[in-house]
């Protein structure tokens, strides 16, 4: 019976009056995105278009089998869908909004045009630690890089076919674990490549490394042909690197496999007559490309300020693409690092493009929305929630842009390793989230 709309973007907007003697109170709108993240590992059949995520209990937490749970953002989702179908809580006027495609380019709150939502205050359901009030977040750039080949057949004699599989590695949300320096599956898969082409003739089949912008690469994989005489050699040396790994990433990525396997040669390669310009040019720009956190933050310690991650290579006998997802707080160095990643991959050949740029969402440290949150929570649990920005880009920036006056607040639940097959949401973090948004409703500042 509420009042609802989809827009040209496939956002939709729902509408719920306000209670009975809060009609003339600020109108808030309740926002978060709808769709996730659709990781799996390599051993999990899934097809995240028609199966069900297989959720479970897990102690303190809810998780999925092999996949994302999406809690990211089905927990926003879920928490307004509570409110609106809950006719005995107290809150002004409501606009709920729910996003689309936020994980794959923000397009929703890009398409949100200005005069659609009429509310005052905006909760953005979108973080993911509870007791934390996030007021501002970082701004993003893709760059989306192509090398052009030509394939030829392989060699048919003297050379083995192998393929070089990276897995193991955690992986996780580009602008929330990237703090915690996780290794880059393309960038050791590359690194390997280029340190033996040194020594030994090594040609370049095929590479499928990451998986979507925002997730750091768990897994990477690449076709080689090597010469029959060097196969035993290069195994020697991969096992010496992956002893090299685990030690740089000790305590960090435990798990981290590096492997060579033979396989079935495949019938194309890059052309050997281009290989020096495409081939090992992309294995020179890939470990050169700047990856991982470039600058912490000053004014707000423990923050990153400004990272880059090179999230996909992958190749298609015509074409090798890579896209790299650049985060900062200050647009400035965005448009920096942006201009380095560029240089880096003109230099080898490439064509790069920079698209889907989009600003930060600077704090106000003197949000009313903020100071009543604040005594909301502290009145509930006894203690001040922390007030921070996070590195992830928020869609409050974008929807800030063509809603200058809006007050704005993200918070949430307790959401670890989001983006990954290890994504779960705390149950206990669930009851106190909910809780203090239905307060943060019931007692919102007056105009």
């Amino acid at each position: 019976g509420l009042g609802s709309k989809k827009d040209a973007a496939n956002n939709v907007i729902i509408k719920k009056p306000g209670s009975p003697e809060k009609e003339n109170h600020p109108s808030i709108c309740l926002q978060a995105h709808l769709d996730m993240v659709p990781q799996k590992n390599n051993d999990k059949k899934f097809d995240f278009t028609k199966d069900p995520i297989e959720a479970y209990i897990d102690g303190e937490w809810v998780t999925a089998n092999g996949t994302t749970l999406g809690a990211d953002n089905g927990i926003g989702a879920a928490a307004i869908l509570a409110v609106l179908e809950d006719d005995t809580l107290e809150h002004g006027p409501l606009e709920a909004l729910f996003t689309a495609t936020e994980e794959t380019g923000m397009d929703g709150a890009f398409g949100l045009k200005k005069g659609v939502l009429h509310g005052d205050i905006l909760l953005n359901l979108d973080s993911e630690e509870e007791g934390e009030l996030y007021v501002g977040c970082a701004g993003g750039v893709d760059a989306n890089i192509t090398f052009k080949y030509k394939a030829e057949p392989t060699p048919a004699r003297n050379y083995r076919a192998v393929k070089l599989v990276v897995k193991g590695l955690k992986g996780g949300h580009s602008g929330i674990q990237i703090v915690e320096q996780r290794a880059n599956a393309n960038k050791l898969l590359f690194r390997f490549i280029r340190e033996q082409k040194k020594s030994m003739d090594i040609l370049l089949c095929s590479v499928d490394g990451g998986g979507l912008r925002n997730a750091i690469p768990r897994e990477a994989t690449a076709t080689l042909m090597v010469r029959t005489k060097d196969l035993e050699q290069l195994t020697k040396e991969l096992k010496a690197y992956e002893k090299v790994v685990k030690a740089e990433f000790a305590g960090i990525e435990d798990a981290v496999s590096i492997k060579l396997t033979e396989t079935e040669a495949p019938e194309t390669m890059i052309a050997k007559e281009v290989a020096e310009n495409v081939a090992a040019q992309l294995t020179k720009a890939v470990v050169g490309c700047p990856d991982g956190v470039q600058r912490m933050s000053v004014s707000m310690p423990g923050l990153v300020q400004t990272s880059s991650n090179l999230a996909r290579v992958v190749s298609d006998g015509k074409t090798v693409k890579l896209q790299c997802l650049l985060r900062s707080s200050v647009n400035s160095e965005k448009e920096e690092l942006g201009e380095a990643i560029s240089a880096v991959f003109e230099l080898a050949g490439a064509k790069v493009e920079l698209t889907g740029a989009y600003n930060g969402w600077k704090p106000n440290l003197d949000s009313p929305i903020l100071a009543a949150m604040k005594a909301s929570y502290k009145a509930l649990f006894g203690k001040e929630p922390a007030v921070t920005a996070i590195h992830a880009g928020l869609e409050c920036g974008i929807i800030g842009t063509n809603y200058p006056k809006l007050d704005m607040i993200s918070f949430g639940p307790t959401i670890c390793y989001p983006h990954s097959p290890d994504e779960k949401v705390n149950i206990a973090s669930v009851g106190k989230f909910y809780e203090f948004l239905v307060d943060t409703l019931k007692n919102a500042p007056l105009k």
